[in-house]
């Protein structure tokens, strides 16, 4: 038996507000949309690399509200990245953690929070 990394599933309540933070702030890629007849909930696939998160507007698929934890071993490129974009909703810092990683916390608009962080021995 073969188990893979889980995917989570993040509550969303308006694709466009999505779209602009996942893709055009974060720079995720949108792998795939599905909706099951026109003006019904979006439910969608993002990636960047290999970290893999799907958004629903579907109320009974999650809860807002949720955190993740996504690991890098680029977090201080990918902050200079973020913060060059001059996202009027999120400037992000790198906080030292006393458990041994450096983290970068983002709220998404609806709640959920993304938490980029890279462990001190992988620093430059």
């Amino acid at each position: 038996m073969k188990f893979h990394s889980p995917i989570p599933i993040l509550r969303s309540f308006d694709e466009n507000k999505a779209k602009e933070f996942y893709v055009n702030f974060l720079g995720f890629n949108i792998d795939w949309e599905h909706r099951f007849e026109e003006n019904t909930p979006l439910y969608m696939q993002l990636s960047k690399d290999s970290c893999v998160i799907h958004l629903s507007e579907h109320h009974g698929d999650s809860s807002p509200g949720a955190s993740l934890r996504i690991d890098t071993k680029t977090l201080d490129s990918y902050h200079k990245e973020l913060i060059e974009k001059q996202y009027k909703n999120a400037r992000p810092g790198i906080q030292e953690m006393p458990w041994g990683t450096r983290d970068m916390a983002i709220s998404d608009p609806f709640g959920n929070k993304l938490i980029f962080n890279e462990e001190k021995t992988h620093n430059k």
